[in-house]
């Protein structure tokens, strides 16, 4: 199993936004889907994980990373640069159906597209997203915390910091608290895409995804991303659950574990 292979790059272009992607590795297909506010470089240490098993595909999505801005962020446009990605079989050559490992935002994209596409995917990996949650996880009383949390100066010195580099977001603050709400409409309506789908779907979620403060907002949405998760099991028995004692930067925090989880999901095959 000697050498890494080489990493090719391409650019997918649809809807005035150029999408950048990148492809290593060998073994199962496996398409890397990041979330709102991540990029592909940010998900560097789970890909070089991944690819000593398998043959990964990962992307930036508009207005993120290396990608182009764009005039609307919205989830069906991130939806529309997913499938612009995968549409690209000639480019990208795929021999078999692929993995689909989605972060946050990025699991919601994986869903929907699976859902739209069942033949076209192997199996889902859902990490600390598409959580048909029961309720809105923003209710107006969270709206100055996550208006806070977007232009937190902290934050915003972040986002400074990564202009120009491949780890930049160049969505606004209102962009992103915008998407955040329609995520909840987007949850709110998930359980019938997953209805959709037989393909194997195993979910790594966070048991805090707000941290664990036991006061303000936090004790309620993490119960609430709990919830979600038992409506969804319910519905769907044979989807699988692991828990990790972590927050939503789970994958940045647990990076190993998580690469071991969907090795262990979706095994080399052997022979």
């Amino acid at each position: 199993m000697g050498g890494m292979t080489t990493t090719r790059h391409f650019t997918v272009h649809h809807d005035g936004v150029t999408i950048p992607v990148s492809r290593g590795g060998r073994g199962q297909p496996l398409v890397l889907c990041p979330g709102l506010s991540s990029t592909q470089a940010d998900l560097r240490e789970l890909t070089e994980l991944l690819r000593r098993d398998h043959d990964v595909v990962t992307f930036d999505l508009r207005g993120h990373g290396l990608a182009s801005a764009a005039d609307r962020y919205s989830f069906d446009a991130f939806l529309s640069d997913l499938f612009a990605t995968l549409a690209e079989p000639e480019r990208l050559d795929v021999p078999s159906p692929p993995v689909l490992v989605g972060y946050s935002l990025g699991a919601d994209l994986a869903v929907h597209y699976a859902a739209e596409r069942p033949d076209a995917v192997a199996g889902l990996v859902l990490i600390d997203g598409a959580n048909p949650l029961p309720e809105p996880f923003i209710t107006d009383a969270d709206l100055p915390e996550f208006r806070a949390m977007a232009e937190d100066p902290a934050t915003r010195r972040e986002i400074e910091q990564a202009m120009g580099t491949a780890r930049q977001v160049l969505l606004t603050a209102r962009e992103v608290l915008d998407l955040q709400l329609e995520m909840d409409v987007v949850r709110s309506g998930i359980l019938d895409r997953y209805r959709k789908i037989d393909c194997p779907i195993h979910m790594i979620m966070s048991t805090s995804i707000a941290g664990d403060s036991t006061e303000g907002r936090a004790p309620r949405h993490n119960r609430l991303w709990r919830a979600g998760i038992d409506r969804l099991v319910r519905e769907r028995p044979h989807i699988s659950t692991s828990w990790l004692d972590a927050d939503h930067r789970l994958v940045f925090t647990h990076t190993p574990e998580i690469a071991e989880i969907i090795r262990g999901a979706h095994p080399r095959p052997t022979g």
